[in-house]
């Protein structure tokens, strides 16, 4: 069972991905590393080092990474892929589609700097369409963890789980939500806080604020319940349809293009329910990226408390 932490403070998930995985490396001598000529961004080189038989570096040429490690999991091991959103998604997509998911192989992909965390790397690094993508492509499982501690959790889980799996989340600092030993589900989302009035589901980059958020809205009298939706596929219909009940308005936040992301899949559901809630999504207009510090992007893309507030103030 999870539980929200009381302790302000924050890991970086680069670390908390490379440490998990050392310890299984050190456990299963079937689990491999591959790597994009990245390791020293992602921390992955320091895996070459301690498992060198366990590591392949593929040099700056991702869809062969993905065919690599498809022929790994035909011979029954079990690969985890790490580079730049962008090139996991964008530029390997056939290759996840034909030789991961539609024939059946394992991939652990870990996609990073999702969104605005391409920052200062710009906009040719910057991927606000990744969830589109890969919620197109059948039995493909799509994650988004807030902090470290459901990361690790995480990537333990994929040991024995079969099919294409994306993880995206940033490199860096990501403030602490859980508790050390918290313990999720796949496939059901969390909900944080209960609340009366409003419904705000986020993930990712986005949970932080739309928790922040809550509180202003408390203390302006809005009653607004939580819900951390980290598995984006397969989605937790059930709790969305039990928390948007009786609701005045449902609010997604994400770290992603509204079009085709977490909003676009909650506004499915809503649409087919014919629930009759507003919905409003905050996240990334449609836009391409730029080059920016993380905090000015956003603030410039609304990914703030401020502006999620303000949408629900206006809103209602």
């Amino acid at each position: 069972m999870w539980k929200l932490t009381e302790q302000k403070g924050e890991q970086e998930m680069r670390k908390v991905f490379v440490q998990t995985l050392d310890k299984l490396m050190n456990e299963n001598e079937k689990v491999i590393a591959l790597e994009a000529d990245l390791g020293g961004a992602s921390g992955f080189s320091k895996l070459g080092k301690s498992h060198p038989k366990q590591f392949i570096n593929v040099g700056i040429a991702e869809a062969n990474m993905i065919g690599i490690a498809a022929g790994l999991s035909m011979r029954g091991l079990t690969p985890f892929l790490h580079t730049f959103a962008p090139f996991a998604v964008r530029r390997a997509c056939d290759q996840i589609f034909l030789e991961g998911a539609y024939a059946g192989n394992t991939l652990n992909i870990y996609g990073s700097d999702p969104g605005v965390c391409a920052a200062t790397n710009g906009g040719t690094h910057t991927t606000f369409e990744d969830l589109a993508v890969m919620r197109a492509i059948p039995e493909v499982e799509i994650y988004d963890p807030a902090d470290g501690v459901q990361l690790e959790w995480l990537i333990g889980e994929m040991i024995g789980r079969k099919g294409v799996h994306y993880i995206r989340t940033t490199r860096k600092q990501m403030p602490d939500i859980y508790q050390e030993g918290s313990v999720f589900e796949i496939g059901k989302a969390n909900v944080l806080r209960e609340g009366a009035d409003v419904l705000l589901i986020a993930a990712g980059l986005g949970l932080k604020p739309a928790l922040d958020a809550a509180e202003v809205l408390q203390e302006k009298g809005i009653d607004a319940a939580v819900v951390d939706m980290f598995t984006i596929a397969p989605l937790d219909a059930d709790t969305i349809r039990s928390q948007m009940s009786g609701k005045k308005l449902v609010v997604t936040v994400e770290n992603h293009n509204i079009t085709n992301g977490l909003g676009g899949a909650i506004a499915e559901i809503m649409a087919e329910d014919a629930s009759g809630i507003p919905l409003r999504r905050v996240g990334i207009k449609h836009e391409f990226g730029q080059v920016g510090s993380l905090d000015y992007l956003k603030k410039y893309y609304g990914l703030t408390d401020q502006n999620i507030v303000d949408t629900v103030i206006k809103s209602l």
